[in-house]
C-alpha cells in the first residue's frame, strides 16, 4: 500500500501526517512554526524523516499559504512567511531525500473534501476557507484548477467593495475583509461598541480585552443576538460573492471551511440567502448546494499527500 506523508504548514504550527489512500491518517504530528524560513524548512524536513523512519513513504507533500508556482516547485509570494521566490520544493526535496510536491494549501483543504468530505460524488466544486483570511480551492470536471501561471482560485482577493478596507494583499476591498474571521471580530467589535444588541460582546471584551472568533461562535451558539448579527453580516458578504462565483464557474457545491464554518447551518442560512439575492437569473436556473466541510483541520495534510507523486 502506497503511503505518503502531507505537511500543511501554518502561520502558528506545522501539522503533519501518514496518509494512505483512502484518505484516512495513521500517524499525525503537530509542532509550532519557526519564526525563521529556514528554521521551518528544516522542522518539514525532520517531520518528514520521523514519519520515514517508520512507515514505507513513497512522497511527500507540503502545503503552504501563497502563491504557488506552475510547476508546483516555488513558493512567489507568502503572506505570513518571509517567502518571495522561495525555491521551497528543491530545498526541502534534498533534506528528504523523496519526491516532493507543493501546493497552496487551500488547494490542499478543497482537494481533501473533493476527494474523501463533503464533495464526493461531485464533478464541479468550489471550497471557501473562512479562517483569518478566505481561501479558495476550485474543481472543474474532476480537475484542480489551477490557472496559467499556478496561482488561481485565490477567492478571497476578488475586489468585493470598490476604494473598501486596505488588504494585505496590497489591494483594497478584498473579500477577505468581509467575510472572514478577521472581519467576524471587526463586526463584533463594532456592534459592542455603537449597538444595543452588543451587549454580551461588550461585557465579553471587558471581561477578557479582547473579543476572539472562538468566543463569538460560542454566543452565537447560544442565541446571542450582537454575536449572530456579526455572523449574519460576514455570512451576506460570502453569500454575495458566492452568486458571482456562480455566474462565472457554475459549480454544482460550495464547501464552506475554516474555524467560522463551526457554525454550521446557523452560518450556511444567510449564506444561501444572499446567494439566492445575489445569483443571476435566480429562480430561471440550476442553483447550487451548499455544505459543511468535513474534514475540518486535516483537509490540508490529506489533500496535499494525496496530491504528492
Amino acid at each position: 500500500m502506497a503511503l505518503r506523508v502531507g505537511i500543511d504548514i501554518g502561520g502558528t504550527k506545522i501539522a503533519g501526517g501518514v496518509v494512505d489512500p483512502d484518505g484516512h491518517i495513521l500517524e499525525k504530528l503537530r509542532v509550532d512554526t519557526p519564526r525563521d524560513t529556514a528554521t521551518i524548512a528544516r522542522a518539514v524536513v525532520d517531520m518528514a524523516n520521523h514519519f520515514r523512519a517508520a512507515h514505507d513513504i513513497a512522497s511527500v507533500g507540503v502545503a503552504a499559504a501563497g502563491f504557488i508556482d506552475h510547476t508546483r516547485a516555488t513558493v512567489i509570494h507568502a503572506p505570513n512567511i518571509a517567502w518571495r521566490n522561495e525555491p521551497l520544493k528543491a530545498t526541502l526535496q534534498s533534506g528528504i531525500g523523496l519526491p516532493v510536491t507543493i501546493e497552496n494549501d487551500a488547494n490542499a483543504a478543497g482537494w481533501a473534501e473533493y476527494r474523501f468530505g463533503a464533495g464526493r460524488g461531485v464533478r464541479h466544486m468550489v471550497m471557501l476557507t473562512m479562517g483569518t483570511g478566505v481561501g479558495g480551492a476550485i474543481i472543474i470536471n474532476g480537475e484542480l484548477f489551477r490557472g496559467g501561471h499556478g496561482i488561481a482560485a485565490e477567492l478571497g482577493h476578488l475586489r468585493f467593495i470598490r476604494n473598501g478596507l486596505p488588504c494585505g494583499c496590497g489591494q483594497n476591498g478584498c473579500l477577505e475583509q468581509y467575510a472572514s474571521g478577521r472581519a467576524l471580530q471587526r463586526e463584533a467589535n463594532a456592534l459592542a461598541d455603537a449597538d444595543a444588541i452588543g451587549g454580551a460582546l461588550a461585557a465579553h471584551r471587558a471581561e477578557t480585552g479582547s473579543i476572539s472568533g472562538p468566543a463569538i461562535t460560542r454566543l452565537a451558539l447560544a442565541g446571542d443576538p450582537g454575536a449572530i448579527e456579526a455572523v449574519h453580516r460576514i455570512a451576506t458578504a460570502l453569500g454575495e460573492a458566492c452568486g458571482g462565483f456562480q455566474g462565472v464557474l457554475d459549480p454544482q457545491l460550495f464547501v464552506i471551511g475554516g474555524g467560522v464554518a463551526q457554525l454550521g447551518d446557523d452560518l450556511l442560512g444567510p449564506v444561501r440567502a444572499a446567494y439566492e439575492a445575489s445569483l443571476p437569473g435566480h429562480g430561471d436556473r440550476p442553483a447550487a448546494q451548499f455544505a459543511i466541510a468535513q474534514l475540518v483541520n486535516d483537509a490540508g495534510l490529506i489533500g496535499v499527500a494525496d496530491l504528492a507523486h
